[in-house]
């Protein structure tokens, strides 16, 4: 495509794209906009090496005229301009994400990269939230899927993502390095199997009546980290042996002066668990006069789901830390949000594509893109206009067409009317101060936090309408029927 633009002399032809979702991921009404910092970090690196044109020689037809690939070793993104809603916000199907201008053979070049950015990014944060929302605001939820993400780069972007969607803490060491986020692990069944009697441990300890190489391996574990000792407890059976000796080791470390900080169950029916366990520490604090003990930490995973979380909620549970692996990072509910990237606009001339299916027509022009708040400050509709139209100002009165029905002008008149896409990228640089991981995590927190109860829950949730103004409407109207 980019060698036919340059051939008909159209590659420096102004032309405008919006990357947007066609409809919500996980049958809910909203998606976390992610992925846009690097999606500016790929626009700032953005060119053809040397070793790049030479392999396009060897793969494109031999008849390609070499001044192409002189064009090609010159090429950046130095005259495109972006953009977008800020990243972590709540973004609804149809709106754009974010918005590409610049020389048409660019503009289409940019597609794949972005789409690839931003996709996973928004899926595993969408997904996320999710599991957040389900757990409540209270309990500690940490992503530990690194060992089923779909490769190194799933994992860790799964990782960053997961993060800015509501999670503490993850068990990935290389998304700590890199990201900043706190990481959390507990050990494993390996370790506490690889023990099997008492003479194993340095310093020696006394035999006791359960399992003696989980007792070895809880005490060995607790000798090399007395400030952070958390036992795994079902490696045997948990009433008879991983609780007792738990609870053994910890006393001991706590008239040595050190407090256990949890411990983690990993089968079994998890909430009944923590709760016997629970009663099981309270009745131990009681009885030895740890006052503490009866709050020390319980943390579950297995294969956390959704359905998990709300079977939790219903039976009521102990729970203080929930660990999510493969339903987190492999979004299997959901594989891919299906975000597209469409030309609205060439040489100043909105554009449109039509199909049979309504569902993929786009919506033409350069656009502005509000949010529209009530009386109680909930957003009740996003809305599109043409970049040209003044802008809509809260107690206005506004005629709108809202997506996907039919009928007249609706009117509402919104409380508050917020723009919602900035400049992030102008002339080959970012030009507009982008927020820490941290930063875009709480944004993306409050921006859930605003919406409704009845656009927030994940079950049959009231979808969210998205309009567009009655000029961008005439607009739609008149080039499809200029088309057929």
């Amino acid at each position: 495509m980019a060698y036919g633009h340059w051939r008909a002399g159209r590659h420096r032809a102004p032309a405008a794209a919006e990357l947007f979702f066609r409809r919500p991921p996980f049958r809910g009404s909203f998606a976390l906009g992610a992925g846009l910092a690097e999606g500016l970090r790929g626009l700032r690196a953005f060119r053809f090496s040397a070793a790049d044109v030479a392999y396009l020689r060897s793969v494109l037809p031999s008849t390609t005229d070499d001044a192409f690939f002189d064009y090609l070793a010159t090429l950046d993104a130095s005259e495109v301009t972006v953009t977008a809603i800020p990243e972590g916000s709540v973004v609804f199907p149809r709106v754009p994400f974010l918005q590409v201008k610049g020389p048409l053979l660019v503009v289409q070049l940019l597609e794949t990269t972005l789409l690839c950015l931003v996709n996973y990014a928004s899926l595993v944060a969408t997904n996320a939230a999710r599991f957040r929302l389900l757990a409540g605001p209270d309990v500690k939820l940490m992503e530990m899927g690194l060992r089923r993400a779909q490769g190194p780069d799933g994992a860790l972007s799964a990782s960053k993502y997961s993060y800015i969607g509501g999670f503490d803490c993850t068990s990935n060491i290389l998304a700590g390095k890199l990201y900043g986020i706190p990481v959390r692990g507990t050990i494993a069944h390996s370790f506490v199997m690889s023990f099997r009697c008492l003479e194993e441990v340095q310093p020696r300890t006394p035999p006791g009546k359960a399992n003696q190489g989980e007792l070895a391996a809880f005490v060995s574990y607790a000798v090399t980290f007395p400030c952070d000792f958390q036992g795994l407890l079902d490696t045997y059976c948990v009433r008879r042996s991983g609780l007792p000796n738990f609870c053994a080791v910890a006393l001991a470390l706590h008239q040595l002066g050190y407090r256990a900080i949890g411990v983690r169950l990993d089968s079994g029916d998890l909430a009944q668990q923590s709760k016997e366990i629970r009663e099981a520490f309270r009745a131990c604090g009681a009885h030895f006069q740890v006052p503490w003990f009866g709050t020390i930490p319980i943390a579950v995973s297995n294969d956390i789901s959704e359905q998990s979380l709300e079977e939790f909620r219903k039976e009521g549970s102990e729970i203080d830390m929930i660990g999510i692996g493969t339903n987190l990072v492999t979004c299997p509910l959901q594989p891919s949000l299906g975000c597209v990237y469409k030309l609205v606009e060439v040489n100043g001339s909105p554009c449109l594509k039509l199909t049979e299916d309504e569902e993929k027509m786009t919506i033409p022009g350069m656009k502005a893109i509000y949010r529209l708040y009530d009386a109680a400050g909930h957003p009740f509709m996003d809305l599109m206009a043409l970049e040209e139209e003044p802008s809509p100002s809260a107690g206005q009165e506004l005629g709108i067409h809202i997506l996907g029905q039919l009928g007249e002008t609706t009117k509402v008149i919104p409380a508050t009317v917020e723009p919602l896409h900035r400049t992030y990228f102008r002339d080959g640089q970012v030009c507009e101060p982008l927020p820490s991981l941290p930063e875009v995590r709480t944004h993306a927190q409050v921006s859930l936090n605003l919406l409704s109860p009845a656009h927030r829950r994940l079950q049959e949730p009231q979808p969210y309408p998205v309009a567009v103004t009655e000029r961008l409407h005439r607009l739609f109207l008149e080039l499809r029927q200029g088309s057929h």
